[in-house]
């Protein structure tokens, strides 16, 4: 191996370096905030209601950082090498999305889109080369906001809250349907997925004792397949 190759193999390497350590450098700080998002949500489970509205809007400051964030991240990725470098910030994404889609949830009663996700975190198109958000984090994120649902509608009997279960109830088994017709073809996510059923025999069995206890009103198709599940 001549000089000059070994010299522009070096050159190569470097830059790999130095382009690892920059993202790093981000990614630590996209997973500060990520941690902090959760951090925040995690108090849902033993806020009361009519606190509910000032904890969320808390969260959304984060969401404008990340944007910052995301952008440095743009900025130093290479074109075409978002496949390359994409599993430094997975996680911290799938943790991101996790917090955006409870937030929506929690303040809409509804489930947000990819692309709703995206245009929160701050991703541009142009970007898509460089940085973007996969369907399959996307979906991951997801995941995770049911298993955390499923948590509070236990949570929120506590609380005494009893109308919650029965809206928990409703989404998920509307989600569970959707996810039902994608094509899963990623063993994690498939077994993620698969999973799912248990959170909702969780939700079912709440919504069920409040029922029984006569604590909120329950529609007759959700009392029918709660009994069903116990």
């Amino acid at each position: 191996m001549e000089n000059s190759e070994v010299e522009m193999l070096n050159d190569l390497l470097d830059k790999d370096v130095e382009i690892r350590e920059k993202i790093k450098e981000q990614v630590n700080e996209f997973d500060k905030k990520a941690r902090t998002m959760t951090g925040i949500l995690n108090r849902v489970h033993s806020t009361p209601l009519e606190a509910l509205t000032n904890l969320l809007e808390s969260v959304q400051p984060v969401f404008l950082s990340c944007r910052e964030t995301i952008s440095q991240l743009a900025s130093i990725v290479p074109e075409n090498q978002f496949w390359r470098w994409k599993d430094m910030w997975t996680n911290s994404l799938r943790t991101a999305v996790f917090s955006v889609a409870m937030v929506e949830y929690l303040t809409k009663r509804d489930l947000i889109s990819l692309q709703g996700v995206s245009e929160t975190l701050g991703f541009k198109a142009e970007w898509s080369s460089r940085v973007a958000l996969p369907a399959e984090d996307y979906l991951h994120g997801v995941i995770t906001m049911v298993n955390d649902l499923s948590r509070l509608a236990v949570n929120s009997v506590t609380l005494g809250n009893f109308e919650e279960p029965i809206k928990i109830s409703i989404f998920v088994k509307d989600l569970f349907a959707g996810f039902s017709m994608l094509n899963l073809k990623n063993d994690v996510l498939r077994r993620r997925f698969d999973s799912l059923k248990y959170d909702i025999k969780k939700v079912e069995e709440v919504v069920y004792d409040v029922s029984l206890r006569k604590l909120a009103t329950v529609s007759k198709e959700s009392k029918v397949d709660a009994e069903m599940n116990i």
